[in-house]
């Protein structure tokens, strides 16, 4: 036990990334599907369905060639309301995704994710089996689960080192390539700016958002994982991760991907500047009115006191 303590110890300050010992990655702990809009009984029954058959194809799917053990499962959540019937088995929804990383030995996770997708069409049959094959486009449901599945496992890879998650994000893209000729939407770059689309496609390009995917690294690694020991120099860290941002949005204003970012982390950041001196306040509340005015409240906090 020591030799594992001073090994995890050994890492952090050599900034290298964990290494992932048995088991499936993903730990979704909570699936939802509701229909506010859809009283038939039957339906319902699908719902319920469907809602254990995503709970089990999230959980028991083997995405990456790496082991995890139990604690090392990225732990998310999955949300889907049911908006319209088109017919039985088919339907329009909203998905929404969470997830959620641990903070180097500490209780705290920090939220990595939290986007709702409104571009839902789903197909769905009592019973029906959720396959999959990264080659292949089965259904849009699968597709859509394993979008997902791997866009939160190469953000988390991307926290513990730089550019970690590129392969993971790379079968992201694959399933979207293979999902455009089927029409559905979300898949194509003409179906908005805030898509799956564009989600895995900016994450991708080393033109413009290398410097996004940098500060993801810095303000996870070298920022939230030391601040159980040295929270000052982690909040340091976390401050130059946000002038990173900054950078990538000066050249992107309109910037889906820093949209995302903030989705997640806007109520943490606040939290971990809340305590800051003063001036440290003001300089990130000028980079912050800058480029997260939509959430300009939740750093209310953040206002110099006297």
């Amino acid at each position: 036990m020591q030799y594992i303590f001073r090994f995890f110890i050994l890492m952090i300050f050599l900034g290298l990334p964990f290494p992932r010992l048995a088991a499936q990655e993903l730990n979704c702990t909570s699936v939802d599907v509701v229909s506010p809009q859809v009283q038939d009984i039957s339906a319902q029954a699908v719902f319920r369905n469907m809602k254990d058959a995503i709970y089990q194809f999230m959980n028991n799917t083997k995405w990456t060639s790496d082991n995890f053990t139990n604690q090392e499962k990225i732990e998310c959540s999955i949300y889907i309301n049911i908006t319209a019937e088109n017919s039985m088995g088919d339907w329009n929804a909203t998905m929404q995704i969470q997830a959620r990383r641990p903070v180097y030995k500490t209780s705290y996770n920090s939220p990595m994710m939290n986007w709702q997708d409104n571009n839902i069409h789903l197909l769905y049959q009592l019973n029906q089996p959720l396959y999959f094959n990264i080659n292949t486009y089965t259904d849009n449901i699968t597709s859509l689960l394993a979008f997902y599945a791997y866009m939160i496992i190469g953000y988390d890879y991307d926290s513990y080192s730089l550019e970690g998650g590129t392969k993971y994000f790379l079968n992201a893209q694959t399933i979207v390539t293979n999902a455009q000729p089927a029409g559905e939407k979300g898949w194509n770059p003409q179906d908005g700016d805030q898509t799956r689309y564009w989600m895995v496609t900016n994450v991708l390009d080393q033109t413009y958002y290398a410097p996004l995917r940098k500060a993801w690294y810095e303000y996870h690694r070298l920022g939230l994982d030391i601040m159980y020991s040295d929270f000052t120099k982690g909040r340091v860290e976390v401050y130059n991760a946000l002038n990173l941002i900054q950078d990538v949005y000066n050249d992107k204003p309109a910037n889906f991907n820093i949209q995302l970012f903030f989705n997640a982390k806007a109520t943490e950041i606040a939290n971990i500047f809340s305590g800051a001196p003063n001036d440290e306040k003001a300089r990130v509340m000028q980079i912050l009115n800058a480029i997260d005015i939509t959430d300009i409240d939740t750093y209310s906090k953040l206002k110099p006191s006297n």
